[in-house]
């Protein structure tokens, strides 16, 4: 039942017909000037979206908890476990986005995109590999591509590759990174008995997140040397 609640209100939630994950209560935006080309500037905004995905699966869980009939004592019990589990989850995320515009806004992300160039069409073994690490550290897909996604943009034009080419091995590396990031084991094992055993899962998972980023570096150079029109806008 659980699963089926989820299901189903996540796909309406999220759906091509729903307009909620589209609403913005906040919005907030400054100019980021250049240093290198006077009077250049770019605008650093941010969207406070607090009907996304995410707000779906409260909806879900409120849900569940009313036609399962959990009393307060339980619910009490639910937010302190979870809360116990998840609080230095929820600040890697806050660090990880306030780093991240830091790093594209102020140079950091092209400076490194310049260096990164200097390994050539060697640097398509290594854009996976990147993705990958940032997830490890970040626990986030989103973070992650919020970190790396202008880097592997930049490095894209530099190099002359498919605009789409190395962001989206970025993406897909970081989604292999998963289930050896900390963060999703504690979210994962959380119902289990690997509760502060998150190392053991993590060590069972890190082989064959290996193999399938191997796989995932093959995929990539196929694309780049025998299909690259299908990675452009």
């Amino acid at each position: 039942m659980p699963i089926a609640v989820l299901i189903i209100v996540v796909v309406a939630w999220t759906g091509p017909w729903s307009k909620l994950p589209g609403v913005v209560l906040l919005h907030m935006q400054v100019a980021a000037a250049s240093s290198i080309a006077p009077g250049a500037t770019i605008a650093a905004a941010f969207n406070w979206t607090p009907f996304v995905g995410g707000s779906a699966i409260l909806a879900s869980w409120i849900i569940v908890a009313l036609l399962l009939r959990v009393n307060g004592q339980q619910l009490s019990e639910i937010w302190r476990k979870t809360w116990s589990q998840m609080w230095g989850a929820c600040l890697v995320g806050v660090f990880i986005f306030g780093l991240a515009y830091v790093y594209n806004y102020s140079g950091m992300a092209a400076s490194l995109a310049k260096a990164f160039s200097a390994l050539g069409t060697g640097f398509i073994i290594v854009a996976p590999i990147l993705g990958f690490i940032g997830v490890a550290l970040s626990g986030s897909n989103t973070s992650t591509n919020a970190m790396f996604g202008k880097f592997q943009a930049l490095v894209g034009q530099l190099l002359g590759f498919p605009p789409l080419l190395l962001p989206t091995v970025n993406s897909v590396g970081a989604e292999i990174g998963k289930p050896v990031a900390p963060q999703t084991a504690s979210v994962g094992v959380s119902t289990t008995r690997f509760v502060r055993n998150e190392g053991e899962v993590i060590r069972h998972n890190f082989f064959w997140c290996l193999v399938v980023l191997v796989y995932l570096i093959i995929i990539s150079v196929g694309f780049y040397v025998l299909a690259p029109g299908t990675m452009t806008i």
